[in-house]
């Protein structure tokens, strides 16, 4: 349906997400031919006891023969892992990493293990039957990754994310660097930018209510909105520091001023600590800095805010 609507381009992305073990490698021919050409899949741990502990229904051997019989198929194969795991080593977690590259993946996503409100997981923590790892333990580990995989001709290109030279994942670029997006499906989320403010808009989650608007050649979204110029910045230095660095015009742009005049004193603090540059386009944080990417973002936004809020509410 989407190749007779519109024009994809020969070096599009296509990429089709999975658990271990779900697919066979017919499945994985068939999605081949069909023109997929990126898989990935949410792994989290090559260890059973992990696994059991996330409460996943496949095993470490599954998830070795799967990445294997997809990578006799593409040569585009990226794996999720989650560490900072209650009582997880730094030497458990390494021998992750040492597996992920063992298996030949060119993607690697790297996420730290979060105990949201209302889940099973952060009842466990409440009552005291795990205890999460401490900030040292995370730093540690989430340290081991970068130098890990830079061994191994990784580049970290987001807080979490780590690829191959060439083997960024191109959708998830899109989402950081504030393009716009098309979705498709119930619950699907799309944005379209525009100088007169980005608008959003969520299609209608129930699959029976989403297929009648369809049906009825009706538009099957359920919500949208208009983005402000305050939730833009904002956006724009949360995205930017997990990831190619905040765009310095479109700062100005958004907050009427640039960042350099409207949180002085954080900019600085970032540089003279190491942990980011600033050129003539982007404030920019490395490696060192993307540890602390939310603490900097949400201390560049308070003083903006302070700073500047005539702009922001134009």
């Amino acid at each position: 349906a989407l190749r007779r609507r519109f024009a994809i381009t020969p070096d599009a992305e296509f990429t089709i997400e999975a658990n271990p073990g779900a697919l066979t490698k017919e499945w994985l021919a068939g999605y081949r031919d069909a023109g997929v050409n990126r898989m990935s899949f949410g792994v989290q741990s090559f260890h059973d006891d992990e696994l059991q502990f996330l409460s996943r229904i496949h095993t470490a051997d599954q998830a070795r023969a799967s990445i294997r019989s997809a990578r006799d198929v593409f040569d585009n194969v990226s794996l999720d892992l989650i560490f900072a795991l209650p009582g997880q080593s730094v030497e458990r977690w390494r021998s992750n990493l040492r597996e992920a590259v063992a298996l030949e993946t060119v993607h690697v996503s790297a996420y730290s293990l979060i105990f949201e409100e209302g889940t099973p997981l952060n009842a466990m923590k409440l009552k005291g039957i795990v205890r999460p790892a401490l900030e040292d333990e995370e730093a540690d580990m989430y340290e081991l990754t970068v130098r890990a995989l830079g061994e191994h001709g990784f580049s970290q290109y987001e807080v979490s994310n780590y690829s191959l030279p060439g083997r960024e994942c191109m959708h998830n670029l899109g989402y950081w660097e504030r393009r716009s997006y098309v979705s498709f499906g119930p619950s699907a989320h799309s944005m379209q930018r525009s100088v007169a403010g980005d608008r959003r808009w969520a299609n209608i989650s129930n699959i029976t209510a989403y297929l009648d608007a369809v049906e009825n050649e009706r538009m099957p979204v359920a919500s949208s909105e208009v983005v402000g110029r305050e939730t833009a910045m904002e956006e724009l230095v949360m995205l930017g520091l997990r990831s190619s660095g905040i765009d310095r015009a479109e700062f100005r742009r958004l907050a009427g001023a640039d960042i350099i005049d409207t949180a002085p004193a954080v900019v600085a603090r970032m540089i003279d600590g190491g942990f980011a540059t600033i050129s003539d386009e982007r404030l920019l944080l490395n490696a060192a800095g993307y540890i602390f990417a939310d603490r900097f973002a949400l201390e560049l936004i308070d003083s903006t805010e302070r700073i500047a809020p005539a702009a922001l509410v134009r």
